[in-house]
C-alpha cells in the first residue's frame, strides 16, 4: 500500500519539478567530433588568458572576478557543430592555476551543475588551498547560453523575473499554460532559435572536448556535480578513450525514467525536511516538537502568504519565495539554522531571511538582477529531452506519482502543458541508460542524505559506468571539496595518482 504524505510535499514537488535538477540522460550521436571536417581549426585554437572582470555578467560575478590568482579567457566553438561554418559562438572559461606549478599533473575540467549553473563563478568562488588545486590548474567553463558565454540565453527581464514570483500559482491548467506560452515567447524573442536549438547537453559535451584540446590536454580529467554528472557520463559515452579521470558527484537519475526519477527526488527532499524538523524541534521550533505534524504545521504558517505577501523592505515574500526557500535549505544541513532563522522570523510576520534564501535558490543578486540559470535550465532541459504536448500523456503521469507518492501530493495543475511543449526548436537528445565501453574505471560519489540527487542514483550511475562508488554519510547535496578530510582524500589521491580504492567505500 502506497504510504500517505503531507500536502506539504506537494508544494515542495511542484517547486522541485519546475526549477528542480531532475533530469535524465539522452542519446547523442557518436562520431568522433575531432574526426568531422570543418571543427579542425577550432581543436587547433590557442587560448589567451587575462584579466577576468570584463566576463562579469552580474553582481556576484563583477565580486567573484576580481579575487587574484584566476585567469579568464573565451574558447571559439562552432554554433552548431553540423554545421561549423555558418556561425562560432563562445564559452566563458576561467582557471585557477596549480599552487605547485612543479609538481602540476595537468588541467582539472569543471561543472557545478544546474544544467545552467556557472562553472567560472564556482572556481572563482573555492578556497585556493583546497587538495586538487595543489595539483592541478582547476578550469570552469560557463556552458554555452549560460553566463560569460555568448551570447547567453536571456527569457525574463528582472522586473518580470520579480513579478513572476509574487503571482499565485495559477490554479487551473489554461492559466499555467498562457504564463509558459509567454515565457517560451520571450526566450525565443530575447535569445534567438538558432541559440535555443543549439544550448542542448550534446553540444556542451562536444564543446568540452574542444576545451580539452585547447588546453593541451590529450586526455581528460574531470569533476563534475549533480547535472555536471550528465555532462561527464555523456562525454564518456561519445570519448571513452579521451578520459583519464573523472569524478562524478551527486548523480542524476540514469534509466531514463522521468516520472520515477522526479517522484524520487519530491521523495528526497521530503526527507531531508523529516530530518530538519527532527533537528529543529530540538530547538525554538515554529514548526513544532511533533515531527510527524512538522509539515502540516510548516504548510498552515505559509498559506496565508497566498494571499498577503509578507512585507520586507519594497519587496514582498510570497507563498512561492517561502516553498522555494526552504528548498534551498534542504541542499545542506548547513543552512538549517538559517532556515529556523526564517521561519521563527515568519512567525513574528518578517520575511528577510526566507527571501534571502529564495534569492539565493534562483540567483538574484542584492541589486536585483538575477543570474539567468533559471531561464539556460528550461532551455536546455528543452532540447535535452522529448517534450510533453498531450494533457493524456500528462494526466497518465501524474497518476504513476499519484501511486508513488500518495493521492493527495500531486496539484491539480501538473496537467498543464510545460514550457517545452510549446519550445520553438527541436529536442536533440533521447532519454536512455548510459552505454559506454572502453572508458576507464572512474569515481562515482553519493551522499545518503542528499536530496536533490538521492543516494541510489549515485549507486546506478557506478554500476552502469563500471565505476567505484564512494558513499558519504551525510546531509547535503554533493560532498567533495566541501572539507570533509574522508572524501577529500579519497577524490584527491584518485585525481592526482589515478588510485582508486580497491572496493566501493564509505565516509
Amino acid at each position: 500500500m502506497t504510504k500517505r504524505r503531507s500536502r506539504v510535499t506537494a508544494a515542495l514537488f511542484a517547486l522541485i519539478v519546475v526549477l528542480g535538477t531532475s533530469t535524465s540522460y539522452a542519446r547523442i550521436d557518436g562520431t568522433p567530433v575531432a574526426a568531422r571536417k570543418g571543427v579542425e581549426r577550432f581543436y587547433a585554437q590557442t587560448l589567451s588568458w587575462g584579466r577576468c572582470q570584463p566576463y562579469a555578467t552580474d553582481a556576484k560575478s563583477k565580486n567573484l572576478f576580481e579575487r587574484e590568482g584566476i585567469q579568464c579567457a573565451r574558447l571559439q566553438v562552432p554554433l552548431d557543430y553540423e554545421k561549423p561554418d555558418i556561425g562560432t559562438i563562445t564559452v566563458g572559461l576561467l582557471r585557477r592555476p596549480a599552487t605547485e606549478q612543479g609538481r602540476r599533473v595537468g588541467s582539472l575540467v569543471l561543472n557545478p551543475g544546474g544544467p545552467g549553473g556557472s562553472g567560472m563563478a564556482h572556481v572563482a568562488n573555492m578556497q585556493p588551498n583546497n587538495p586538487v588545486s595543489k595539483r592541478f590548474d582547476v578550469v570552469g567553463f560557463d556552458p554555452r547560453g549560460v553566463g560569460a558565454s555568448q551570447p547567453r540565453v536571456q527569457c525574463l527581464t528582472d522586473a518580470e523575473r520579480d513579478a513572476q514570483r509574487l503571482r499565485p500559482k495559477g490554479e487551473t491548467a489554461n492559466a499555467v499554460e498562457t504564463e509558459n506560452r509567454f515565457f517560451v515567447e520571450k526566450c525565443a524573442e530575447r535569445s534567438g532559435i538558432d541559440l535555443l536549438r543549439n544550448v542542448g547537453t550534446r553540444d556542451v559535451v562536444r564543446d568540452v572536448d574542444v576545451l580539452r584540446a585547447a588546453l593541451g590536454e590529450k586526455k581528460l580529467s574531470y569533476l563534475g556535480y549533480s547535472y555536471g554528472t550528465r555532462i561527464g557520463t555523456l562525454y564518456a559515452e561519445m570519448f571513452p578513450r579521451n578520459v583519464r579521470a573523472m569524478v562524478l558527484d551527486g548523480a542524476v537519475d540514469v534509466d531514463g525514467d522521468k516520472v520515477a526519477a522526479s517522484a524520487r527526488q519530491a521523495q528526497g527532499f521530503e526527507e531531508s525536511f523529516q530530518r530538519f524538523a527532527t533537528w529543529c524541534a530540538q530547538r525554538d521550533c515554529p514548526i513544532g516538537t511533533d515531527t510527524a505534524a512538522a509539515e502540516t504545521k510548516f504548510r498552515q504558517m505559509i498559506e496565508p502568504l497566498k494571499k498577503t505577501p509578507v512585507q520586507v523592505g519594497d519587496r514582498k515574500l510570497s507563498h512561492s519565495d517561502a516553498n522555494t526557500a526552504i528548498i534551498q535549505a534542504m541542499y545542506t544541513d548547513r543552512l538549517w539554522e538559517t532556515a529556523l532563522k526564517g521561519l521563527q522570523e515568519l512567525r513574528q510576520n518578517k520575511g528577510t531571511t526566507l527571501l534571502q534564501l529564495a534569492d539565493q535558490y534562483l540567483g538574484r543578486a542584492a541589486d536585483g538582477t538575477y543570474s539567468r540559470i533559471q531561464d539556460a535550465f528550461v532551455a536546455i532541459r528543452c532540447v535535452d529531452e522529448p517534450p510533453v504536448k498531450d494533457r493524456a500523456t500528462l494526466e497518465s503521469n501524474r497518476r504513476r506519482l499519484l501511486e508513488i507518492l500518495g493521492n493527495d501530493t500531486v496539484p491539480g495543475d501538473e496537467t498543464a502543458l510545460g514550457p517545452c511543449a510549446f519550445w520553438p526548436a527541436p529536442h536533440t537528445s533521447e532519454p536512455h541508460p548510459p552505454n559506454v565501453t572502453g572508458l576507464p574505471q572512474v569515481l562515482v560519489i553519493s551522499t545518503t542524505g542528499d536530496p536533490a540527487t538521492p543516494y541510489q542514483s549515485g549507486v546506478d550511475l557506478a554500476a552502469a559506468l563500471g565505476a567505484r562508488l564512494l558513499t558519504y554519510n551525510g546531509n547535503q547535496h554533493t560532498a567533495f571539496l566541501a572539507g570533509i578530510g574522508c572524501v577529500d582524500g579519497v577524490g584527491t589521491n584518485y585525481l592526482v595518482d589515478l588510485r582508486l580504492p580497491e572496493v566501493d567505500s564509505v565516509c
